[in-house]
């Protein structure tokens, strides 16, 4: 409530008032006791400024002013009213200029009715004075024995009725409640029933009860009403009830558990909701919020501790068996106007079309943010979730199928949240309309979308390249990996990307039917003015014509491609050959990925070929899980000996063997070698190969990264690679012997050559099995 400028006024009051008298008089520590005082000391006004009469003429009259208060506030609250007119005044018998003069209290404001008159309307400076002032009636109500008020939260005779009993019946009127529109009033009516906050309404009250045995009663009431199937919200609202009641054990017990650093410890339910509160409660905005790293082993404790996302600014909330229920309180925290929420992951978690239309409505006020849907269950044909996702989203920073996946970009918007997958979701046809209609809204940031695994079709496809076309769509990166996308889909894409109001720098079509026919469409578009990075065509049954295609197109000085997938397609050396014959003319492709194409010894003398032209700007290349073999891999090295820009060479799988590695280590002290990391993981090379690459290291040479991993490395090989990270030209700074035979005696070998002061390894991995 410190972010609620009357709660601040109030506050000020009291404080101003209470130490201007005595600076070490004891603060209020409850709200109740906060709003009592400032009660007391408008009372106290009001007396001073306008009776002139006896002090026993002015506590009466204070008396019957507040208690006909009291009584309106009770009876608007319970019909929903928070504004009311002369004739409700004057069914609580409230005289009108006694209600302008409790001016701190109850304001007399105007607001047209009709276009003809006005009528005065009247209200409480703010809600919570008026549902005070209801919970005073309701005690005043029990004081004073009015079983025609208590009988509205009590079944059965109300004349002996205990105070536990009462309060009891109030909470459960107040739990029933689907809005929470009693939450306050609860707790301002436990507030009261202290026997200290009765003594400060003695003059209104007349009389007090003091019962510890009732006040026992109630804080046990209170934490069975925890114990049952309530809502997070209700259940924090019982937990506040018991901070006024002064009864802070369930706090101490979660402060405890926090500052004990034991989060695997299973969470009771109660300490879900009350670490919830606890972080709600915190000054401090709570950096990542993942629900998964505490014990607990219950929906309903997840749904119990999920409010913590009202103060985080990066939710994980991955694989925690949420339902369309939960994403009400997500939906809550993205609508709050002071939200820190930036970035929301709900991957894997079954929110189905009730989600959807939950996470919609919050959306709609939100400006920016990263959305991760991936493999949600989002079955989202009326798409109310995807229609509002016009309103905002920034990207991420790394691809994960949701949102992390770039960095993210700064917008001036007062919130910048990111929105990417909707990764298997279920998103169809009607869905694509709904995203294409939010892309080209002016109210979109939105920066990076993720539909991958979505059964879009071509239809679809061509109904979001039709909203990239939009002047106000800004999107940057496209995920529709596994979307069914053929023919025309790519069509619609490619003269999407050649449109001029395309922003468009990273697509993924991976694993989509394309063929050649369709990547043929998608390079003509490349030949176009656009501003495509990121190319991913992995699996979409790629061969020799689409290789063709796009080799023109990276040589087309249109073309900004950078990075180009094209793993796990039938390429073969014919492929190969056309796409090196693009890398010798003028492109500025960096990364090229052709890992499982089917690429043996003729498609190797091409990309050498290509990687020593003068023309290549080539820093990566993938071509692991091919058929090189010493071959192929001798031709590579040869490349590397030429003036070039490679950095990084995958081999992995390759069938490489001594003769293969023999020639790399003769590239690696090349003088015109710049490669930085080399994978050869799963080949052949046992210590006889490793020694030839140690060999290598010794040389003058630049690699700092190299995986060996499942290569059939022993104990010789241990003792050469020891003795390279010993050399002072060794740069290596990782190095992964994983899945190898070491044995004690490899490791003890290695291990000396750790601690030769020459050696810069930053990361060793290997699994040791003394077999």
């Amino acid at each position: 409530m410190c972010h609620i400028p009357v709660f601040c006024w109030i506050s000020s009051t009291v404080l101003q008032n209470l130490l201007k008298q005595d600076l070490s008089a004891e603060i209020p520590q409850t709200l109740t006791e906060m709003y009592i005082y400032f009660l007391l000391i408008q009372t106290n006004m009001r007396n001073q400024k306008y009776e002139e009469r006896a002090p026993e003429k002015l506590l009466q009259s204070s008396r019957e002013v507040i208690v006909k208060l009291a009584e309106l506030a009770f009876n608007q609250l319970m019909k929903g009213n928070v504004m009311f007119y002369e004739e409700d005044l004057r069914e609580s018998a409230i005289d009108v200029t006694d209600a302008s003069v409790y001016s701190g209290i109850c304001t007399e404001i105007f607001r047209e009715e009709s276009v003809i008159y006005h009528r005065k309307v009247y209200s409480f400076v703010h809600l919570s004075f008026q549902e005070f002032f209801a919970a005073l009636y309701v005690f005043y109500c029990y004081l004073h024995k009015n079983s025609e008020i208590l009988k509205m939260f009590l079944s059965g005779k109300c004349e002996n009725a205990t105070l536990d009993v009462l309060l009891k019946g109030t909470m459960n009127k107040a739990l029933a409640s689907n809005n929470g529109h009693l939450d306050l009033f609860l707790r301002f009516l436990h507030g009261i029933s202290l026997e200290s906050n009765q003594r400060l309404l003695q003059d209104a009250l007349i009389h007090t009860e003091n019962n510890p045995e009732s006040i026992k009663n109630i804080i046990q009431n209170l934490k069975r009403g925890q114990k049952n199937d309530v809502s997070p919200e209700r259940w924090m609202n019982l937990s506040h009830c018991l901070i006024e009641m002064k009864d802070n054990s369930v706090v101490k017990e979660m402060q405890a558990f926090l500052n004990s650093k034991t989060k695997r410890k299973k969470l009771s339910l109660a300490q879900c909701s009350t670490l919830a509160n606890i972080i709600l409660m915190s000054e401090e905005v709570l950096e990542e919020f993942d629900l998964k790293q505490y014990n607990i082993n219950t929906r309903e404790g997840r749904w119990r501790l999920l409010p913590a996302v009202r103060n985080c600014r990066k939710a994980l909330l991955t694989g925690c068996n949420l339902t369309g229920q939960q994403c009400e309180i997500v939906a809550s925290a993205l609508q709050s106007s002071n939200s820190p929420l930036r970035e929301l992951d709900l991957s894997n978690n079954h929110l189905q079309d009730s989600g959807g239309k939950l996470l919609a409505a919050g959306l709609k006020t939100c400006l920016g943010f990263t959305l991760c849907l991936a493999d949600s269950d989002c079955v989202c044909p009326s798409i109310e979730l995807l229609l509002v996702l016009d309103s905002s989203f920034v990207l991420p920073s790394t691809y994960v199928c949701w949102c992390p996946t770039l960095a993210v970009v700064d917008m001036p918007v007062n919130k910048s949240l990111h929105m990417d997958p909707l990764s298997g979701c279920l998103v169809k046809k009607e869905g694509c309309a709904a995203l294409a209609s939010a892309l080209s809204s002016n109210l979109s940031h939105l920066r990076e979308l993720d539909l991958s695994n979505n059964h879009l079709q071509d239809s679809g496809g061509k109904l979001l390249a039709a909203g990239l076309k939009s002047p106000n769509c800004q999107l940057n990166i496209l995920g529709l990996s596994g979307c069914l996308v053929k023919e025309e889909g790519c069509a619609a894409l490619a003269s999407a990307l050649s449109s001029n109001l395309s922003h468009l720098r990273e697509l993924d079509l991976s694993n989509n039917h394309l063929q050649d026919s369709g990547v043929k469409l998608l390079a003509a578009g490349l030949k176009s003015p656009n501003q495509l990075n990121i190319l991913r065509l992995s699996g979409c049954f790629v061969k020799e014509e689409g290789c063709a295609a796009l080799a023109s197109a990276l040589s087309s000085n249109l073309s900004h491609l950078r990075e180009l997938d094209l793993s796990n397609n039938h390429l073969q050396d014919s492929g190969v050959k056309l796409l090196a014959a693009g890398l010798k003319s003028p492109n500025q492709l960096n990364i090229l990925r052709l890992s499982g194409c089917l690429v043996k010894e003729e498609g190797c003398a091409a990309l050498a070929s290509a990687l020593s032209s003068n023309l290549s700007h080539l820093r990566e290349l993938d071509l692991s899980n091919n058929h090189l073999q010493d071959s192929g891999v001798k031709l590579l090295a040869a490349g590397l000996k030429s003036p070039n820009q490679l950095n990084i060479l995958r081999l992995s799988g390759c069938l490489v063997k001594e003769e293969g590695c023999a020639a790399l280590a003769s590239a690696l002290s090349s003088n015109l070698s710049h490669l930085r990391e080399l994978d050869l993981s799963n080949n052949h090379l046992q210590d006889s190969g490793v020694k030839l690459l140690a060999a290598g290291l010794k040389s003058p040479n630049q690699l700092n990264i190299l995986r060996l991993s499942g290569c059939f490395v022993k104990e010789e090989g241990c003792a050469a690679l020891a003795s390279a990270l010993s050399s002072n030209l060794s740069h290596l700074r990782e190095l992964d012997l994983s899945n190898n035979h070491l044995q004690d005696s490899g490791v003890k070998l290695l291990a000396a050559g750790l601690k030769s002061p020459n050696c810069q390894l930053n990361i060793l991995r290997f699994d040791f099995h003394n077999d």
